[in-house]
């Protein structure tokens, strides 16, 4: 009995680290409440931001469906806090689109953040804000960029060279671009015809495919990413037409010439017929960020943002990089559960749901029983007694159960959330908990009755 009890003993050990290896595989797609798609990160004050589309959960005659823009952001690269919608289809009243939210980029010039936008078959537009995550207002009422290839424009990239010039690239399957005025909502028009500068669409700047003709063209599609680093200028785009791989060329000044450098991301199954990618250095490491149709198991109207760290080869080349489930497994920095924490602050979750409200801000609902989150590289530090979490529930409540290491893991304690009396009644509520030390991934398992069962603000533990 005493070597079968060893043996089941080490057999649980074995089962519950596999189960923790196999839930951090689990860290792309970074998103999992909505689906989101094509990344656009930007890093300010030390946090990274990523602005995305958002494909609903429901597509009309199976196209794109998309109404609004959704931001996230991140301290550690692991756990992604939810900011909402920031900005929408209905934020322009000079329009009279219901559809075609599609890709953005964010930069901030000045203390302000310009959100540029295209919105498919009117144009790119421009939004600006004093914060990151909004609220986003209309400058000029007007789109920013009138062309006559109006439906082409889309996908705008924007970045800032050394002297201050802003250069505001887009398009498909050409590539044009604007030189903005220090305003950000204008640009100069006395280059190229209006103001707006075509790129030549050659093989040797950006690759060759073969079209249905047989002639050899560039391979680019849509989709572009312009930044600077050390000494280059980078231009990362989708490409080879449908389904799209990820290339990029490099050239020596902002605009170019352009020279071809190779495929950053080969197709996989795991990805949609469509691709974007977004690239930034934060704390000293590189980050890839793409999209997949992972999370709605090969729905490619249905994307999802993910995101992979890397390195550059030392003449400054991009690897090519695999699109993983893994995504990025090391975190710049760890979770202080002692400081109020966000409910939709995740790394991965299961069935749940964020919404906002003007008194709350974003919070989690749509909690039913067995759904659950999990927050990475909790750092408790030399010990806790407390949990507290701010909930609200018209039902009859339910409970946190909160866990180490895994869903099934080691029982901290349990929060029996009671009725508040309305969805939108918020109180703070407790429960005593083990004392815990180290790093830790932190998950809440929601049990309760059938049906919903709480909404679910901020949470905290006391030392």
């Amino acid at each position: 009995m005493k070597t079968s009890y060893k043996y089941l003993t080490r057999t649980l050990l074995l089962v519950s680290i596999l189960t923790q290896t196999a839930t951090l595989r689990a860290q792309n797609p970074i998103v999992q409440t909505y689906y989101t798609a094509d990344p656009a990160p930007m890093v300010h004050d030390g946090t990274a931001y990523v602005y995305t589309s958002h494909d609903e959960d429901s597509t009309v005659n199976n196209f794109f469906t998309m109404y609004d823009w959704r931001c996230y952001s991140s301290t550690d690269m692991v756990n992604w806090t939810d900011h909402g919608a920031v900005a929408s289809l209905k934020d322009f009243k000079w329009h009279n689109k219901s559809n075609g939210a599609w890709a953005p980029q964010c930069i901030e010039r000045n203390g302000k953040f310009y959100l540029y936008v295209p919105i498919h078959g009117e144009g790119i537009a421009v939004l600006v804000s004093d914060s990151p995550t909004g609220p986003f207002i209309d400058p000029i009422g007007k789109r920013l960029i009138e062309s006559d290839h109006i439906w082409q424009d889309i996908d705008p990239t924007v970045a800032i060279n050394d002297n201050g010039q802003a250069y505001l690239y887009w398009g498909n399957p050409g590539l044009w671009y604007v030189k903005l005025n220090d305003d950000m909502v204008t640009y100069d028009q006395s280059i190229g015809e209006n103001g707006i500068v075509s790129i030549d669409m050659n093989p040797e700047a950006f690759g060759s495919i073969e079209g249905r003709d047989g002639q050899k063209r560039a391979s680019y599609t849509e989709g572009p990413w312009f930044y600077k680093r050390d000494n280059l200028y980078y231009m990362i785009y989708a490409a080879k037409g449908i389904p799209e791989y990820v290339a990029y060329s490099t050239a020596p000044t902002a605009e170019g010439p352009w020279t071809y450098r190779g495929i950053i991301m080969e197709r996989a199954d795991n990805l949609a017929f469509t691709n974007h990618a977004g690239i930034i250095d934060f704390m000293g490491k590189s980050y890839f960020f793409y999209h997949d149709q992972s999370l709605s198991k090969g729905e490619g109207f249905k994307r999802s943002v993910c995101v992979e760290q890397f390195s550059y080869n030392k003449d400054g080349s991009i690897p090519l990089i695999k699109p993983t489930k893994e995504g990025v497994q090391k975190s710049v920095a760890f979770l202080n559960p002692y400081n109020r924490v966000e409910a939709e602050t995740i790394a991965w979750s299961e069935g749940l749901k964020t919404a906002v409200n003007k008194q709350t801000g974003v919070y989690l609902t749509k909690i039913e029983n067995g759904d659950y989150l999990m927050v990475r590289n909790v750092d408790f530090g030399k010990g806790c007694k407390e949990f507290e979490a701010a909930v609200a529930s018209n039902s009859n409540g339910g409970k946190i159960e909160i866990r180490l290491d895994n869903s099934e893991g080691e029982m901290l304690g349990t929060l029996d959330v009671e009725k508040t009396g309305d969805w939108q009644k918020w109180a703070v509520q407790s429960c005593k908990i083990k004392n815990t030390k180290g790093i830790h991934n932190l998950y809440f398992v929601f049990k309760g009755d059938e049906g919903l069962l709480f909404n679910f603000d901020w949470w905290s533990i006391k030392p």
